[in-house]
């Protein structure tokens, strides 16, 4: 279907697309580099009918094990699907492919006037098909919203080779079911995405940046509830802890203080006069909760340096330890305190130093714990803290994912959220779609009976994953 070069089942070759951005590997039997929409459902209906799994991936930054082909399989791959198709700023639409990297669109948009919104922090390398895949969010979620509202229509393959579109595309209403919702973060289990209309926003006229300083995370986490309790929503509100903090200076010298117990970056779009307005009164309840310092960002240049160290957070992790396993909860913004005060004290108990550096706005947390891969049973130690650190934030009332989606990493965890119905309805929904359940199988829902996931988690001494100084690797 897609010619010798880009189907090869050489075992160096497929080596290269066992693994993505979690611990997890899992080696594909085969690997395909479809040129088109047509090859795509071809592909997937051969697989179909020989009972083959399929697993679709594109920039392979999944943080949850997404991608890894954990039952083999063919791997399908977008490298060639890469196109931004069209762009009409008339009805402030874009056509792209699932490769798409998620900056270049805004990159080719802005000379415009234009960008698209979503900004996973990885947004240098991830793509608009994977982030379709797991509803992925970023910084400025608190107030435009995830990936879903900024979709407005998908083309996707059906396991039987049909190529469907969902969702009105240009149009600006929809009438129906919402498919394309129910699409949006199902991670691949359903159908895959070859085709995203996404909306295009105007650029704002001003952006507003400021970094305000506390001693503790708690006061900083008050001042959080207190700037949208006053009425303000902002663009962003993002923070970030002490040992966050020297790993993010010591990498971007941005001007991140160094002796400060955590940060906050709050940043309001918006005319100039109004967004002036805001910033000051964000200033004035930050400084109300205990804020030392609230320092606005004197020029575009200073305001870019320090959210570039905000988006490199992660990568400047190896600043601070050779390995890092990341969790993605969310809690209600009232209970960060509690939730930031309990996971100081798995710290102090486990001796695992753990950073965080997060979405404050709507309370997606990302803790860091900060571990030694080469070390003996430390790993095995992590998973624990960070199977403990989940059942915090879905006791606290929140979720066990805000962004990085369920994948094979947190598919036992959901139970923490969904019961037995809960999850017997959406396994319904997906074999309307998918009734061989090929389609990136060992995924998202629980082995059956509870039993534990497939062994094929990292090893001592692995280097997959591991984050350097230098790395240009946002996740």
């Amino acid at each position: 279907m897609v010619g010798e070069r880009y189907a090869f089942t050489d075992p160096y070759e497929v080596r290269l697309y066992q693994y993505d951005a979690s611990p997890e590997t899992a080696l594909p039997d085969a690997v395909v580099i479809p040129g088109s929409a047509e090859e795509v459902a071809q592909v997937a209906r051969i697989c179909a009918e020989e009972g083959v799994p399929i697993v679709a991936r594109s920039g392979a930054s999944s943080l949850c094990g997404g991608t890894v082909p954990v039952e083999g399989g063919v791997v399908i791959t977008f490298a060639r699907m890469d196109h931004i198709l069209e762009i009409d700023l008339e009805n402030l639409r874009a056509v792209v492919e699932p490769g798409v990297v998620n900056l270049a669109l805004s990159q080719v948009l802005r000379p415009r006037g234009f960008y698209y919104v979503p900004d996973p922090s990885s947004q240098g390398a991830c793509t608009i098909g994977g982030n379709v895949g797991t509803n992925a969010g970023g910084p400025h979620t608190l107030l435009y919203g995830v990936t879903v509202n900024h979709v407005t229509g998908l083309e996707v393959a059906l396991t039987t080779g049909e190529l469907l579109q969902l969702g009105p595309g240009k149009a600006s209403e929809l009438s129906g079911y919402d498919l394309t919702g129910l699409l949006c973060g199902s991670e691949g289990t359903m159908a895959i995405v070859t085709k995203i209309w996404v909306r295009l926003t105007p650029v704002p006229p001003v952006s507003k940046t400021l970094l305000a300083v506390f001693d503790d995370v708690t006061t900083a986490s008050n001042a959080v509830s207190t700037v949208i309790a006053s009425g303000i929503l902002p663009a962003a509100i993002e923070m970030m802890d002490h040992l966050s903090i020297q790993a993010v200076e010591a990498a971007s010298h941005a001007g991140y203080p160094l002796d400060a117990g955590a940060v906050l970056l709050l940043e309001v779009d918006g005319i100039a006069e109004v967004a002036g307005d805001v910033a000051r009164r964000m200033a004035e309840c930050c400084r109300a909760e205990g804020a030392r310092e609230v320092r606005l960002a004197r020029d575009e240049a200073e305001r870019q340096a320090l959210w570039k160290g905000r988006k490199g957070a992660f990568s400047a992790m190896g600043r601070l330890s050779p390995d890092f396993y990341v969790m993605d909860g969310v809690v209600p913004r009232t209970r960060l305190p509690a939730t930031l005060d309990a996971i100081g004290k798995i710290s102090e108990r486990t001796g695992f130093k753990i950073c965080n550096v997060f979405h404050a706005g709507d309370g997606n947390l990302h803790p860091l714990v900060l571990f030694d891969g080469f070390k003996e049973g430390e790993y095995e130690q992590v998973l624990r803290i960070g199977d403990e650190i989940l059942k915090l934030c879905a006791d606290q009332g929140g979720s066990i994912t805000g962004e990085h989606g369920i994948g094979l990493e947190k598919r036992e965890n959901i139970r923490y959220v969904f019961s037995d119905q809960d999850l017997s309805v959406m396994d319904q929904v997906r074999r309307v779609f998918d009734p061989g359940l090929r389609m990136n199988p060992g995924k998202v829902f629980p082995a059956a009976g509870g039993e534990a996931k497939p062994a094929v988690r990292m090893p001592a001494g692995k280097t997959t994953g591991r984050a350097g100084p230098g790395d240009e690797i946002w996740v």
